[in-house]
């Protein structure tokens, strides 16, 4: 039975690079999951009130270029999305990797079969900005989701950190987030936080 659910990421985050590995590598070994990839600008959260929101300054926010590029293909190139995004954590995150330069955001796309030239188009127009911002907007009204990873599962959005990456191993990724789906399910769980990091 195909499990549904959404999870948000904004490159930047070290945790949703963890989580959205394990799902990467999952997908690619046939994981039986329909997953939505939800945008959500880490910048937007950390607005002050009454200060400005991002979409009114999106060239003042460091990971928001790279956000929308990202949108553009799995919008428009779905079948390039799950190894440009698994590409865009690990530049980040493998050496601290800018995200809003314009030639190596190119050259990453490139790498990844992506048509860069349409994608930078199409965040151009203004369309891609957009659907960030109702994106992220929407999830935080109807779940209250606050950062980054946050699986929604139907009426549910639970916040998720790992301490590890798939390492390739798509048989232990499929059921990391089997586990985790799992967990979201059982009906009496609310809250499970270990209060140190487990040796």
């Amino acid at each position: 039975m195909t499990r549904s659910f959404g999870l948000t990421y904004d490159y930047r985050c070290p945790f949703a690079r963890l989580v959205h590995d394990h799902v990467v590598e999952g997908l690619r070994a046939g994981a039986d999951w329909d997953v939505k990839f939800l945008p959500f600008c880490l910048g937007q959260a950390h607005v002050e009130e009454g200060q400005p929101d991002i979409w009114d300054t999106p060239e003042m926010d460091s990971g928001l270029q790279a956000l929308q590029l990202s949108i553009s293909i799995r919008d428009n190139q779905p079948d390039k999305f799950i190894d440009f995004h698994q590409a865009m954590f690990n530049h980040r995150h493998n050496g601290g990797g800018n995200l809003r330069d314009h030639h190596t955001l190119e050259r990453i796309m490139n790498d990844t079969g992506v048509n860069a030239a349409d994608a930078f188009a199409d965040v151009a127009t203004g369309r891609v900005l957009q659907v960030v911002k109702t994106e992220h907007e929407q999830y935080v009204r109807s779940h209250q989701v606050w950062g980054t990873p946050t699986f929604i599962v139907g009426d549910k959005s639970v916040f998720v950190r790992l301490l590890d990456h798939a390492h390739g191993d798509s048989a232990a990724a499929t059921a990391t987030i089997n586990r985790l789906l799992d967990d979201i399910d059982w009906p009496i769980l609310n809250e499970f936080k270990h209060t140190s990091i487990p040796m």
